[in-house]
């Protein structure tokens, strides 16, 4: 059977233009994959169109709205996912209209769909008195419970998202008098985040306890499950609610704490830019837009006490007593 034209676009989109024009990670090529996953499940479900005859003749702004509904509505999907998926077929379309600009008008009516409007909410965060009561559950007479203390202090430490923490190699760790690790983020962007002394030493422990001090050990993952494999991500949010009690928390609240007891130090919030691996400062403010505590004490610093000293007690008015009860 000959490959129709969206397949042949898609295929070269999905294998070549992102990984090897855009160099985009594996992650984001991933959801894109899931996306058009999705998208033509709809089309063979819902529409009844065959996927191995579906062109891009077909691949307009009505499809790709009913799409939308479809994932809210019959799938239950958020706003915030929905959106994430047009924002994929968003940027296959940008790639489209190069490839094969006769379908010019198809890719403009779907660039034209926008995102639908959403209450964010609020940033989850945890106090300083209840990471600490995580950190301190972790059973240190177990190997297990080394290792797992270490991840939730590097996750807190460096404010690592858990893809770049999980894909740390012992290179990537320096112990020297300046300890540091250096972290790769989203677009193949990397950073170095200091480590703090006491997370220093844990790691410094973990690598000798777990053979990793050796040249020859430097491209290993610099933490394994028990299966001698990178963690995945599931596998860090088992570690991290195993210490919390029944609630749901996840590792990038970790993430966001660091950013907040950052803030609340008085760090400067270019610095917790940087530290987080943000592109826009924007992405770093919604942390200072969030933290009321922090908004209270700027407005007592300023707060003027222009209202009176009391309020007048009316009841101790005898003759307004009086006259009340003369006109009940």
């Amino acid at each position: 059977m000959k490959p129709t034209d969206f397949a042949k676009c898609l295929t070269d989109y999905l294998t070549a233009y992102l990984p090897g024009q855009q160099g985009v990670s594996i992650n984001t090529i991933k959801s894109y994959r899931d996306t058009f996953s999705l998208f033509l499940t709809f089309c063979r479900d819902a529409k009844s169109l065959k996927i191995e005859k579906f062109t891009l003749g077909l691949f307009n702004g009505k499809l790709v709205s009913d799409f939308l509904d479809w994932l809210e509505i019959e799938r239950g999907n958020s706003i915030t996912t929905r959106n994430q998926r047009l924002s994929a077929l968003h940027a296959f379309c940008r790639f489209v209209q190069t490839e094969e600009p006769s379908y010019l008008l198809n890719c403009q009516q779907i660039l034209s769909i926008g995102a639908k409007k959403y209450r964010k909410p609020c940033i989850d965060y945890l106090s300083g008195d209840t990471l600490k009561n995580i950190l301190a559950k972790p059973n240190l007479a177990t190997r297990s419970g080394r290792r797992d203390l270490l991840i939730l202090s590097v996750l807190y430490d460096t404010g690592a998202r858990v893809s770049e923490l999980i894909g740390l190699n012992v290179r990537d760790v320096r112990l020297d008098d300046s300890p540091i690790v250096t972290l790769n983020g989203k677009g193949h962007k990397s950073r170095q985040v200091p480590l703090m002394r006491k997370t220093a030493a844990m790691l410094r422990d973990y690598l000798s306890e777990s053979k990793l001090t050796s040249p020859q050990m430097l491209d290993h993952p610099l933490f394994c499950n028990r299966n001698g494999t990178r963690f995945t991500r599931p596998g860090v949010t088992y570690i991290l609610q195993k210490y919390c009690a029944g609630s749901k928390i996840t590792p990038h609240v970790l993430r966001h704490t660091k950013a907040m007891h950052l803030l609340q130090s008085g760090v400067n919030i270019v610095y917790i830019r940087d530290i987080l691996g943000h592109v826009d400062l924007k992405t770093t403010e919604v942390y200072a837009r969030a933290d009321t505590e922090m908004k209270r004490k700027a407005m007592e610093r300023v707060y003027q006490d222009l209202l009176p000293p009391a309020t007048p007690n009316w009841t101790a008015d005898a003759e307004l007593m009086q006259w009340l009860r003369d006109l009940a």
